[in-house]
Protein backbone atom coordinates (compact mmCIF):
# COMPACT_ATOMS: atom_id res chain seq x y z
CA UNK A 1 0.00 0.00 0.00
CA UNK A 2 1.37 3.42 -0.97
CA UNK A 3 2.08 5.86 1.85
CA UNK A 4 2.11 9.65 1.52
CA UNK A 5 5.54 11.24 1.08
CA UNK A 6 6.79 14.78 0.40
CA UNK A 7 5.81 15.91 -3.08
CA UNK A 8 2.66 13.77 -3.30
CA UNK A 9 -0.58 15.50 -4.15
CA UNK A 10 -3.25 14.36 -1.72
CA UNK A 11 -7.00 14.77 -1.44
CA UNK A 12 -8.49 14.77 2.05
CA UNK A 13 -11.76 15.28 3.81
CA UNK A 14 -11.31 17.11 7.09
CA UNK A 15 -12.98 18.78 10.04
CA UNK A 16 -11.01 21.49 11.84
CA UNK A 17 -11.81 22.16 15.50
CA UNK A 18 -10.56 24.29 18.34
CA UNK A 19 -9.49 22.49 21.51
CA UNK A 20 -12.92 23.23 23.04
CA UNK A 21 -14.55 21.25 20.21
CA UNK A 22 -15.82 24.26 18.23
CA UNK A 23 -15.74 23.43 14.50
CA UNK A 24 -14.18 26.26 12.46
CA UNK A 25 -13.97 24.56 9.06
CA UNK A 26 -14.95 21.33 7.32
CA UNK A 27 -14.95 19.82 3.86
CA UNK A 28 -18.31 18.17 4.56
CA UNK A 29 -20.60 18.67 1.60
CA UNK A 30 -17.71 19.87 -0.57
CA UNK A 31 -15.04 18.36 -2.74
CA UNK A 32 -12.02 17.04 -0.81
CA UNK A 33 -9.18 19.50 -0.18
CA UNK A 34 -6.29 18.90 -2.59
CA UNK A 35 -2.72 20.00 -1.93
CA UNK A 36 0.86 18.91 -2.52
CA UNK A 37 2.55 17.76 0.68
CA UNK A 38 5.63 19.72 1.70
CA UNK A 39 5.01 22.81 -0.45
CA UNK A 40 3.57 25.05 2.28
CA UNK A 41 0.10 25.32 0.76
CA UNK A 42 -1.39 24.23 4.10
CA UNK A 43 -0.26 24.76 7.67
CA UNK A 44 2.90 22.91 8.71
CA UNK A 45 1.13 20.55 11.11
CA UNK A 46 -1.27 19.43 8.37
CA UNK A 47 1.60 18.91 5.91
CA UNK A 48 3.55 16.78 8.39
CA UNK A 49 0.45 14.94 9.57
CA UNK A 50 -0.14 13.49 6.09
CA UNK A 51 3.23 11.70 5.90
CA UNK A 52 2.89 7.95 6.05
CA UNK A 53 -0.88 7.81 5.59
CA UNK A 54 -2.44 5.45 3.04
CA UNK A 55 -5.68 5.94 1.11
CA UNK A 56 -8.62 5.31 3.43
CA UNK A 57 -6.67 6.10 6.59
CA UNK A 58 -8.31 8.38 9.15
CA UNK A 59 -6.28 10.32 11.69
CA UNK A 60 -6.73 13.02 14.30
CA UNK A 61 -4.00 15.66 14.09
CA UNK A 62 -3.38 17.74 17.22
CA UNK A 63 -1.53 20.77 15.90
CA UNK A 64 0.06 23.29 18.30
CA UNK A 65 -0.30 26.96 17.30
CA UNK A 66 3.40 27.12 16.33
CA UNK A 67 2.67 24.58 13.55
CA UNK A 68 -0.65 26.20 12.60
CA UNK A 69 -1.03 29.98 12.30
CA UNK A 70 1.58 30.90 14.91
CA UNK A 71 1.22 32.91 18.10
CA UNK A 72 -0.63 36.19 18.23
CA UNK A 73 1.76 38.95 17.13
CA UNK A 74 1.03 42.17 19.07
CA UNK A 75 2.87 44.14 16.35
CA UNK A 76 0.16 43.06 13.88
CA UNK A 77 -2.33 45.32 15.72
CA UNK A 78 -2.35 48.98 14.83
CA UNK A 79 -4.46 51.91 15.96
CA UNK A 80 -5.09 54.36 13.17
CA UNK A 81 -6.81 57.74 13.24
CA UNK A 82 -10.52 57.37 12.66
CA UNK A 83 -10.47 60.11 10.02
CA UNK A 84 -8.15 57.89 7.95
CA UNK A 85 -11.04 55.51 7.24
CA UNK A 86 -13.73 56.45 4.72
CA UNK A 87 -17.11 57.17 6.32
CA UNK A 88 -18.93 54.47 4.32
CA UNK A 89 -16.87 51.64 5.88
CA UNK A 90 -18.56 49.95 8.86
CA UNK A 91 -16.50 50.08 12.02
CA UNK A 92 -18.18 47.53 14.28
CA UNK A 93 -15.87 45.25 16.27
CA UNK A 94 -15.35 42.03 14.33
CA UNK A 95 -15.78 43.64 10.91
CA UNK A 96 -13.32 42.18 8.41
CA UNK A 97 -11.67 44.70 6.08
CA UNK A 98 -8.88 44.67 3.53
CA UNK A 99 -5.98 47.06 3.49
CA UNK A 100 -3.25 47.47 0.93
CA UNK A 101 0.40 47.43 1.94
CA UNK A 102 2.82 50.00 0.48
CA UNK A 103 4.02 47.18 -1.83
CA UNK A 104 0.48 46.70 -3.15
CA UNK A 105 -0.35 43.43 -1.34
CA UNK A 106 -3.86 42.95 0.04
CA UNK A 107 -3.87 42.45 3.81
CA UNK A 108 -7.01 41.19 5.59
CA UNK A 109 -7.60 42.93 8.93
CA UNK A 110 -10.27 42.80 11.62
CA UNK A 111 -11.64 45.75 13.58
CA UNK A 112 -10.86 44.93 17.23
CA UNK A 113 -11.42 48.28 18.97
CA UNK A 114 -13.09 51.58 18.18
CA UNK A 115 -13.14 54.84 20.10
CA UNK A 116 -13.81 58.44 19.15
CA UNK A 117 -10.27 59.07 17.92
CA UNK A 118 -8.94 55.73 16.65
CA UNK A 119 -9.79 52.37 15.11
CA UNK A 120 -7.59 49.41 16.04
CA UNK A 121 -7.06 46.89 13.27
CA UNK A 122 -5.61 43.41 13.74
CA UNK A 123 -3.78 41.66 10.89
CA UNK A 124 -3.25 38.41 12.82
CA UNK A 125 -4.92 35.35 11.30
CA UNK A 126 -8.19 34.66 13.13
CA UNK A 127 -6.75 31.34 14.34
CA UNK A 128 -3.39 32.74 15.50
CA UNK A 129 -2.55 31.63 19.02
CA UNK A 130 -4.87 28.62 18.81
CA UNK A 131 -3.95 24.95 19.04
CA UNK A 132 -5.99 23.12 16.41
CA UNK A 133 -7.41 19.64 15.95
CA UNK A 134 -8.11 18.17 12.51
CA UNK A 135 -9.93 14.92 11.88
CA UNK A 136 -8.72 13.86 8.42
CA UNK A 137 -9.47 11.07 5.97
CA UNK A 138 -7.07 10.47 3.11
CA UNK A 139 -9.21 10.06 -0.03
CA UNK A 140 -6.52 9.88 -2.74
CA UNK A 141 -2.78 10.14 -3.47
CA UNK A 142 -1.45 11.26 -6.84
CA UNK A 143 2.38 11.27 -7.04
Amino acid sequence: MTAVKHGDTVRIHYTGKLTDGTVFDSSEGREPLEFTVGTGHVIKGMDEGMLGLAVGDRKTLEIPCAEAYGPVNPDARQAIPREGIPEDIPLEIGTMLQMQTPEGHVLPVTVVAVDEATVTLDANHSLAGQDLIFDVELVAIAS
